[in-house]
């Protein structure tokens, strides 16, 4: 990070940015889009070949549901030895 000037706070700026705006768009190669600014030429190849923006379309996830321990559920380790 040094030999670039990099520094902490820049990494954990661009950190932040990535998780407010995550990719909207991904193709088979992993080049993503996150639909702001201007359309990269990966997409803007495809969309001139005649393929649809939406055939890239990443769908959302789901939040996952959180976890409550119970007694079927219990996270920890059992003991094996006793």
């Amino acid at each position: 990070m040094n030999e670039f000037g990099i520094t902490l706070e820049a990494l954990a700026e661009s950190i932040q940015h990535d998780v407010e705006h995550p990719p909207l768009y991904r193709d088979a190669r992993g080049n993503e889009w996150n639909g702001l600014g201007n359309m990269p030429d990966w997409l803007r190849a495809a969309r001139n070949a005649g393929v649809s923006p939406d055939f890239f379309r990443i769908e959302p996830k789901p939040a996952p549901a959180p976890v409550v321990a119970t007694a079927e559920t219990d996270p920890r380790q059992p003991d094996l030895f006793g």
